[in-house]
């Protein structure tokens, strides 16, 4: 049994969209950390928490789109 190339694109453009998300969601929190820690000439307090807080919260739309579907 044979499975449909298009569903195979369509699950990969999917999973790589939400890959791609992740990737940005979690980069934007690094960054913003990094640039509040850079403006308050801090330890890098906001670094690690905004990006704790950005790994949640990927993960929380990620959870959300496999569940959606």
């Amino acid at each position: 049994m044979k499975s449909d190339p298009k569903k195979n694109l369509d699950q990969y453009a999917r999973y790589s969209s939400m890959a791609f998300q992740m990737l940005v969601i979690i980069l934007a929190g690094v960054f913003g950390g990094f640039k509040i820690d850079q403006w308050l000439h801090s330890r890098p307090v906001f670094t690690i928490i905004l990006s704790l807080l950005a790994v949640f919260l990927s993960i929380y739309f990620v959870v959300k789109d496999i569940l959606r579907k």
